[in-house]
């Protein structure tokens, strides 16, 4: 999760909110991503979305079986959709997504009875340090948006 935090803070020096996610199987890293999608104006360049796909390319599969994804904020419907398209065996986020997450807080993807996979979630790691730093960025980019 610290690495994560660390790429989460690369996307906010960046302009783009600071979530950060690793791909994770054992002790070796899949793949790493940060959120990019005002640097891309792309909506769906989400840090989990570039860590899933590096992970894809360098397993050489769309299945991520065994894998574990840490990201710094509860993924979105989109996000949580593409962890268990990849079979991620154990999503770990640190602070949850009252307004939008699809890991449990507002809408539950990862465990629906409706979809051919479940996610192990556990989430609350490094909670505190995470939600400082998103409050950080919203609130430096409210100052800039009332100057």
């Amino acid at each position: 999760m610290r690495m994560a935090l660390d790429l989460a803070r690369i996307a906010g020096s960046r302009g783009d909110v600071p979530v950060g996610a690793v791909v994770v199987q054992g002790e070796l890293v899949l793949g790493s991503g940060f959120n990019e999608k005002e640097a891309a104006n792309d909506p769906t360049a989400h840090a989990e979305i570039g860590a899933l796909r590096q992970a894809a390319a360098k397993v050489g599969s769309w299945r991520l079986a065994g894998a574990t994804l840490y990201v710094t904020k509860e993924p979105c419907v989109m996000c949580a959709g593409a962890c268990v398209a990849a079979r991620i065996e154990r999503l770990v986020y640190a602070c949850d997504d009252p307004k939008g997450g699809g890991a449990g807080s507002v809408f539950d993807l990862t465990n629906s009875a409706r979809l051919n996979h479940r996610i192990i979630v556990e989430k609350g790691v490094l909670a505190d340090e995470s939600s400082e730093l998103l409050r950080a960025f919203f609130q430096g980019r409210r100052r800039r948006d009332d100057a």
